[in-house]
C-alpha cells in the first residue's frame, strides 16, 4: 500500500517491517519522532533511555540475546555513544543491529554541524544514506540484511530535510527474526587479546564491504550525457536532480561507507568533467580524489551550513523557476522562552544577582538571549557542572559567591549526575540548579527517569532527584518554585553565601504539558500602569506596550503571576 508519510516515520515502519523487537533511544532534533513511531507498534519494545551510551548499549544486549534492535539519536548524541560503537565493529552482532545518526546540518536544533560520516569511517562499519522517505523504509529493511551478512553493526544517516519531510512509500508486511545466544568469549569480551585477533576480521570485512558496495543498488547510475557527471548522495541528490534535471548525469550513492572504486571510476570515465555535490565535509570528494581522479566540489560549494536548489543553481549557473516571491522580507523571529515558563522566574533572580550563568542544552538555553541574557556558556550536555567546577576551582572565592550551574532534569540524568559527583567528590564550593520541568521539554515533551513514567506513559521507576542528589554526598539541597521569585532570591542568596557544595531544585511543571491546570489569565488595570515596563524585563511574549500601557495577550498567558510580582503599583490582575 501507498502512503505519505514523513522520513522518521517511514523509517520506524521500516523497523518493523523487518522484524525489530527492541529500540532503545535518547530523544534529540531531528531524529526523536523515529522511536515516537515505533512505539506505536506492539511488536516492538521501545524505551527512553537515560543517554545515548545507555541506549546504544542496550541495543548491543538485545542483539546479543538474538532480536534485531535499534538505537537512535541526533549527531551530537553519537559523540555519547561513540565508545560502545567502536568496540562493537570488532565483537560485530548476533541478530541485526542497526544505528541511526541524523545531522542537522544549518544547526535548526543543534550547537554544532559535524558531519557523522567521519564515525563510519573512523569506527569501519557500514553507513546508508536515504534521501527520501521511500529510501528511508527500504534502507532501514537493507540495513539488517547487512548488518546479519557481515555481523557487523549498520550506521543509517538521517538528516533534518530528510527526516522532517514527506514522501510517498510503498509499505510491507513484516518479518519475525529470532537467533539463539551462544556463548562466545573470543568474539564478545574485547581484552586485548581477543581484540588483536578481531581487528584483521574488520579489515576483511571492509573488503567484502567494498565490492557490495561496487554492485548494491543503492549506488546506482542515471546516465543522460557524457558532458557533466555529479557523484552525490541524501538531500543533495535531490536538489540535483531539480536543478540539472537531465542535463547532468549522476551517480547516486545509497552507501556512503565503505565507498565503492570501481563504480566511480567506471562512472568518471564516462563524462568528461567530474563534479561532487555533497554537504559538509568533502568526504565522497576526497575518496574521489585518493582514486586519483580530477574531480570538483569543495572549491565550488561551501563546506557550512545545507544546501538548497537555489544554492547548487547559483554555484553551477543554473537558471531554476524562482517561484513565489514575497515583497516584503519576514521580520525575524527570534526563539523565545514560552509564556508561563517556568524558567522565567528563576533566570529573572539571576540576573538580579548578577550571577555567572554556566548553562546547558534544553529550553533553558534560551536564557542567553535577550532580556535575560543570562546564560554566559553553552557547551554540551551536562557539561555546566562540571564547567562551573573547574571554573571555581580556578577562581576561588571570586566565583564562587555569584556563580551557578544551570542544568534541566532530563539533562542531569543523561550526563548531570557525573558532573555533580566530581562536585562532591573534588569539593568545589559550587551551587548546582536543576531545573525541574517534570519533562523532556526541548525534543518535544518526551519521559525521563525522573518523571515516573515510561515512553507510553504509564507508571514507570522514579529517580528522586533530592535523594539522589544527598546519596552523592550533597548535604544542601532545596526545593522552590521559580513562580515565586521571593523564594528564589533568598535560595539563591543562602545558598551561594554558603560554604560548601549546594544544589537548588527549581521544580514546576512546563507550562505546554497537557496535564498542567492554568490559573486564569491577567489583566492590566490601565489607571494603575504606569508605563514603566518593568514587567517586560522578564521576556515573557504574552506581555507588550501598547499607548504607554502594558496589555497581555489573554490567548498566551496562564496566569503565573510572575509579571504581577515586578508591578510596583500592583495593576496586574485575574480581573478586568
Amino acid at each position: 500500500m501507498k502512503q505519505l508519510m514523513l522520513g522518521n516515520k517511514a523509517l520506524a515502519r521500516g523497523l518493523w517491517e523487518a522484524g525489530v523487537k527492541f529500540v532503545s533511544s535518547y530523544p534529540g532534533t531531528p531524529s526523536t519522532e523515529i522511536t515516537e513511531e515505533a512505539v506505536k507498534f506492539d511488536d516492538i519494545y521501545c524505551e527512553w533511555a537515560p543517554n545515548e551510551k545507555v541506549a546504544m548499549e542496550s541495543a548491543f544486549g538485545a542483539s546479543l540475546a538474538g532480536r534485531r534492535a535499534f538505537c537512535g539519536q541526533k549527531h551530537v548524541g553519537l559523540n555519547v555513544a561513540a565508545d560502545p560503537l567502536f568496540t562493537m565493529s570488532y565483537t560485530g552482532v548476533n541478530a541485526g543491529l542497526v544505528v541511526v545518526v541524523a545531522d542537522d546540518a544549518g544547526m535548526h536544533s543543534s550547537q554544532n554541524e559535524q558531519d557523522s560520516r567521519h564515525y563510519a569511517i573512523a569506527a569501519k562499519v557500514p553507513m546508508l544514506e536515504p534521501s527520501d522517505s521511500a529510501e528511508a523504509l527500504n534502507f532501514a529493511k537493507l540495513a539488517y540484511e547487512i548488518s546479519e551478512t557481515y555481523d557487523t553493526p549498520v550506521i543509517i544517516k538521517m538528516c533534518t530535510r530528510v527526516a522532517h519531510s514527506q514522501s510517498v512509500v510503498e509499505t510491507g508486511e513484516r518479518v519475525e527474526v529470532a537467533k539463539a545466544y551462544e556463548k562466545n568469549i573470543a568474539k564478545y569480551v574485547m581484552m586485548p587479546g581477543n581484540a588483536k585477533k578481531r581487528h584483521p576480521i574488520v579489515e576483511e570485512r571492509t573488503r567484502k564491504l567494498i565490492e557490495f558496495a561496487e554492485t548494491t543498488p543503492i549506488n546506482r547510475v542515471e546516465f543522460f550525457t557524457d558532458e557533466i557527471g555529479i557523484i552525490t548522495s541524501s538531500t543533495c541528490y535531490q536538489y540535483v536532480k531539480e536543478v540539472f534535471g537531465e542535463s547532468a548525469s549522476v551517480l547516486k550513492l545509497g552507501m556512503i561507507n565503505p565507498l565503492p572504486v570501481e563504480l566511480i571510476k567506471n562512472f568518471a570515465a564516462r563524462v568528461k568533467k567530474l563534479y561532487v555535490v555533497e554537504e559538509l565535509d568533502p568526504i565522497i570528494e576526497t575518496h574521489v580524489k585518493t582514486l586519483g581522479l580530477a574531480v570538483e566540489g569543495a572549491e565550488l560549494l561551501p563546506r557550512i551550513d545545507e544546501f538548497s536548489q537555489n544554492l547548487i543553481a547559483e554555484k553551477f549557473g543554473k537558471k531554476i523557476s524562482a517561484g513565489v516571491q514575497l515583497e516584503d522580507a519576514i521580520p525575524a523571529r527570534p526563539p523565545v522562552m514560552c509564556a508561563g515558563c517556568p524558567h522565567r522566574g528563576l533566570f529573572y533572580s539571576l540576573k538580579k544577582r548578577k550571577c555567572i550563568v554556566l548553562g546547558d542544552i534544553g529550553c533553558y538555553t534560551l536564557g542567553a538571549v535577550p532580556p535575560l541574557s543570562t546564560i554566559e556558556l553553552t557547551l554540551c550536555m551536562g557539561a555546566s557542572i562540571g564547567a562551573t567546577h573547574g571554573f571555581n576551582k580556578m577562581l576561588g572565592a571570586a566565583s564562587e559567591s555569584k556563580t551557578v550551574a544551570v542544568i534541566g532534569d532530563s539533562t542531569f540524568m543523561h550526563s548531570g549526575m557525573t558532573g555533580l559527583a566530581n562536585v562532591a567528590y573534588n569539593q568545589s564550593n559550587s551551587t548546582v540548579i536543576i531545573l525541574d520541568n517534570s519533562i523532556t521539554g526541548m525534543t518535544g515533551h518526551q519521559q525521563n527517569p525522573s518523571t515516573g513514567l515510561n515512553i507510553k506513559g504509564d507508571p514507570a521507576g522514579k529517580i528522586d532527584l533530592e535523594s539522589l542528589c544527598r546519596a552523592m554526598g550533597i548535604n544542601r539541597v532545596r526545593v522552590v518554585d521559580p513562580y515565586n521569585l521571593a523564594e528564589c532570591d533568598a535560595a539563591l542568596k543562602e545558598e551561594l553565601a554558603a560554604p560548601e557544595p549546594s544544589v537548588i531544585i527549581s521544580r514546576r511543571p512546563c507550562a505546554l504539558l497537557k496535564t498542567v491546570k492554568h490559573k486564569p489569565p491577567l489583566y492590566v488595570d490601565k489607571d494603575k500602569c504606569i508605563g514603566c515596563k518593568s514587567c517586560m524585563k522578564i521576556g515573557c511574549p504574552a506581555i507588550s506596550m501598547k499607548d504607554g500601557k502594558a496589555v497581555v495577550d489573554q490567548t498566551q498567558c496562564v496566569g503565573c503571576g510572575v509579571c504581577s510580582q515586578l508591578c510596583p503599583k500592583k495593576a496586574f490582575s485575574c480581573k478586568l
